[in-house]
């Protein structure tokens, strides 16, 4: 059977077994000699016409028509390209352009965050180690995809997991240009071999720091650490750089040492406790040169020092993650000083209180532990919190908890 076109008025295949090919072929002749001689005729005096419509000739039937509703109306064709359209989307498009900002082509700006093409859709941050899925060719991230057994866009099974090395290449070229461009600009006749200038432009996408920043937390959040690590990675040694420039400057000691806190985390969640220590080291090493009147940097400095403390205390060093707590605690009492109306204060007090206890318990000093499970205890229930702070109250609750637990199960041993 020959394949009939869609757009041919042709015989059905059960209409050719029942006619004779003679018959028909003699029958349809002078209907077709006819046919054609008409289309020419026409063909040789009409003009084109619009696919859909919009010709003058149908233009004036339909307007003497319509002659009450269109007096001093032209027709407009639905796709927008008639003359005063145009007219009008170039003059807002001017308008638009001398006011917006320009936006990364891949979306990745400063007001929206959209999933490019060099992203993974499960962990929605850039790709790293991209591997692609045997058969659908869907890419994501390595540790992404060795989740799942099928694809998590078509429900491919998935047969195996092949890297994706030339894409990956793009995503790794695009980050290393994010943000920055990296030659040397010449200076009149004079060029600086080596010396790294930043091209100022218009706001295009976030800052570099800020862009791998923002795409480590995402991979973080979707388990993918190894990702998160290499990011954070990239920009402490961008921080690095500025440093050697620049001097330890107030802004980038307390950038950097936000980053090394992070990337300590990564460790922490990768098991590499030794590494996860180096870095929360650094991290307090550069924020502590800073002053402690920044209620942001006094937190995340006794934070760092508090993750150091919990490294050192399930290690069983405990001499040393009481020093940690301690100075923890230290940084969150000085704190307090100067900002005594902030409730988070004092509950990152109590908590402080609760580690250097805790440690005390565990070394034989028991007056002492139950001293300081008081006084974080008194702290959190003369704790007043407003309206705007309600969101602390299950974390207040859950710490005065805890505590009074630790003072009960004391009174419990005592007495029996």
């Amino acid at each position: 059977m020959t394949p009939v076109c869609p757009f041919v008025k042709a015989a059905r295949p059960d209409e050719i077994t029942t006619k004779k090919l003679g018959e028909n072929t003699n029958k349809h002749q002078p209907e077709s000699e006819s046919k054609i001689k008409k289309d020419s005729s026409h063909s040789a005096t009409a003009s084109p016409k619009c696919p859909f419509g919009y010709d003058s000739q149908t233009n004036e039937s339909k307007a003497k028509k319509d002659s009450s509703d269109a007096a001093n109306a032209s027709p407009k064709c639905p796709f927008g390209y008639d003359s005063k359209t145009n007219e009008s989307k170039a003059k807002k498009d001017s308008s638009d352009s001398a006011t917006a900002s320009p936006k990364c082509p891949f979306g990745y700006d400063s007001q929206t965050f959209k999933l490019g093409p060099l992203s993974c859709m499960i962990c929605q941050a850039l790709l790293f180690e991209s591997s692609k899925c045997v058969p659908c060719s869907h890419v994501y991230c390595k540790a992404c995809i060795s989740r799942f057994k099928d694809c998590p866009l078509c429900g491919a099974d998935i047969e195996k997991i092949e890297a994706d090395s030339t894409l990956q290449g793009m995503v790794d070229r695009f980050i290393e240009g994010h943000a920055r461009i990296k030659r040397s600009h010449a200076d009149a006749d004079k060029e600086v071999v080596g010396e790294k200038k930043p091209v100022i432009y218009e706001d295009v996408s976030l800052e570099r720091g800020a862009f791998l920043v923002q795409q480590a937390m995402r991979a973080f959040r979707a388990q993918n650490v190894e990702s998160a690590k290499s990011r954070l990675s990239l920009c402490a040694d961008d921080i690095r750089e500025q440093l050697e420039r620049m001097g330890d400057t107030p802004e980038l000691c307390s950038q950097l040492g936000a980053v090394l806190g992070m990337l300590g985390d990564c460790c922490r969640a990768l098991g590499d406790a030794g590494s996860a220590v180096a870095y929360f080291e650094e991290s307090v090493e550069f924020l502590s040169k800073l002053p402690m009147d920044d209620l942001e940097i006094t937190h995340t400095l006794s934070v760092s020092l508090n993750k150091i403390g919990d490294l050192k205390y399930y290690d069983g060093n405990l001499q040393a993650a009481q020093s940690y707590y301690y100075r923890s605690l230290n940084a969150r009492r000085d704190a307090i000083k100067h900002h005594s109306d902030v409730p988070s204060q004092i509950l990152d007090v109590s908590v402080s209180l609760a580690k250097v206890a805790d440690v005390d318990r565990s070394l034989g000093n028991e007056e002492v532990a139950v001293d300081g499970f008081q006084e974080a205890i008194t702290l959190l229930e003369t704790l007043k919190l407003k309206s705007e702070d309600a969101g602390l109250e299950q974390r207040r609750l859950s710490v005065l908890e805890f505590l009074k637990k630790q003072v009960a199960d004391k009174q419990l041993e005592t007495t029996l």
